[in-house]
């Protein structure tokens, strides 16, 4: 019985561990950011289907929503909402574009949390998120991705945004998640699916 738990705990512990992210080496993140740097200057247009999970502090369940991510370059981009309600949002020259059920309206691009982190997509698609002046960046790994973390630099924006992770699947150079911690202790976790680069992207999908 004493051997059964303490096999079980050393497999826990063993687990915990293997699942760590470990910081990169300097050789290994300037390696990490060469490389997406440079593959991803030739995508033009990008789209994924999106699941999307908050975590409010408020709240006993999370909130699940479902829908489709559309972009295109150099800062067009689209989140469609699909499910459990309709809502549609799109960036576009430094506008904020809503369609909530059919209730259309335009905002100037303020947003200190969600603009932010449409920003670093956007940027991801370029390889520019490296070079974004609000941020300072670390690196982490492990064995399935590598890990951006963006902390910004400013007390103004650490009011709103605490961290943002971009996570990149080993073998691909786009984003397949993004988590991002509020000041307020809520999270945001945003894992991309059917991720299609260069593909063509009816007009359709970034109007409301």
């Amino acid at each position: 019985m004493i051997k059964n738990i303490a096999l079980s705990t050393l497999l826990l512990i063993s687990s915990f561990v293997f699942a760590q992210n470990t910081p990169m080496s300097t050789a290994e993140s300037k390696a990490f950011v060469t490389k997406i740097s440079s593959e991803t200057k030739e995508i033009k247009t990008l789209q994924a289907d999106f699941i999307q999970t908050k975590k409010m502090d408020f709240l006993d369940k999370n909130i699940v929503t479902y829908g489709k991510m559309s972009l295109k370059t150099p800062n067009i981009l689209a989140w469609k909402y699909t499910k459990p309600y309709q809502y549609s949002i799109v960036f576009k020259d430094n506008k904020i574009f809503i369609n909530d059920q059919g209730k259309k309206s335009s905002v100037d691009a303020k947003s200190k949390t969600f603009e932010k982190i449409n920003k670093l997509i956007v940027g991801s698609s370029n390889g520019q998120m490296f070079n974004d002046s609000e941020f300072s960046v670390s690196y982490f790994k492990n064995a399935n991705s590598n890990i951006a973390k963006f902390t910004p630099k400013s007390a103004q924006l650490l009011k709103y945004i605490k961290q943002i992770e971009l996570h990149f699947p080993k073998n691909q150079s786009t984003v397949s998640q993004v988590n991002m911690m509020e000041a307020s202790g809520d999270t945001t976790n945003i894992v991309f699916k059917n991720t299609k680069i260069n593909a063509p992207i009816a007009a359709s999908e970034f109007s409301l």
